[in-house]
């Protein structure tokens, strides 16, 4: 008996060798190596923290404002900045320049829906075009098509600035950047300003930039658009927006004949 053990344990151990001999032959994954363990960075290996920003009534009360100032926005496409104008006196001043998150779309205004543009242009937002059940956190809608937009034929809806970061044919903030944007709107409305006005440019609309996109076929667009900005430049009050004969038309006066003013809705 104890031989027939040996035997048999020799049979075994033979095939046991004959069966790894064979898992290496074909090609057997080998072992997985050990764990390495990697110890966590240095407290002075770490970026430096950047400072939260103070609450907002703490901002604006350190910048002469307060909550429910009447507000102006303007929106910059190519250097992805807002900048947030509140009343001061007699005219705006600003307040501060937030990052635009998101955008889709190229340089020059929107034409029709489905074009994934971020419209270009003069707007205004109402009371009606708030929305604070909005599936991107908060939003309002920029009021596209707008009177000079329905001049030209030019066809989209739903264009908003909200939050969440993501865009198909809006302007997306953080929602951080939303919640003070929304909240300023939402107060000056409650004080009694009855729309605020949304201004988009391609870009700062100084005479270098123009000459720098110079031969774009929104060429003559732009330059209507810088009038609307240089008027507001002039008195840091944005104009009343006309359309006549599809062009944009600014004033601080009375209507100009046979036009259509930009409203909210």
């Amino acid at each position: 008996m104890r031989q027939f053990v040996m035997v048999s344990a020799a049979v075994f151990a033979a095939a046991l060798a004959f069966w790894w001999h064979d898992r290496r032959e074909a090609g057997a994954p080998p072992a997985p190596p050990p764990l390495v363990a990697i110890a966590p960075p240095g407290a002075d290996e770490l970026p430096p923290a950047r400072p939260p920003k103070p609450p907002l009534p703490q901002r604006l009360a350190a910048a002469g404002f307060s909550g429910g100032d009447a507000v102006h926005l303007r929106l910059f496409k190519e250097e992805r900045v807002m900048e947030i104008w509140l009343k001061r006196g007699q005219a705006f001043a600003l307040f501060e320049t937030v990052p635009i998150c998101s955008f889709s779309g190229a340089l020059g205004p929107k034409l029709k829906e489905g074009d994934g543009q971020a419209p270009e242009g003069f707007y205004e937002v109402g009371r009606a075009q708030l929305n604070p059940a909005s599936a991107y956190h908060l939003a309002f809608n920029l009021g596209f098509p707008n009177a000079y937009d329905r001049a030209l034929g030019r066809t989209g809806s739903h264009l908003m600035v909200h939050g969440d970061c993501v865009s198909i044919g809006c302007y997306a903030m953080t929602d951080i950047g939303i919640d003070d944007i929304y909240t300023l709107v939402s107060a000056a409305m409650s004080k009694g300003q009855r729309s605020v006005a949304v201004h988009i440019f391609p870009f700062r609309m100084s005479d270098e930039a123009l000459a720098a996109h110079a031969g774009s076929a929104w060429d003559d667009f732009w330059s209507n658009l810088k009038e609307g900005d240089d008027a507001f430049a002039a008195t840091h009050v944005p104009p009343a927006v006309f359309v006549c004969g599809g062009r944009y038309a600014f004033t601080s006066g009375a209507a100009p004949p046979s036009c259509a003013r930009v409203v909210s809705w």
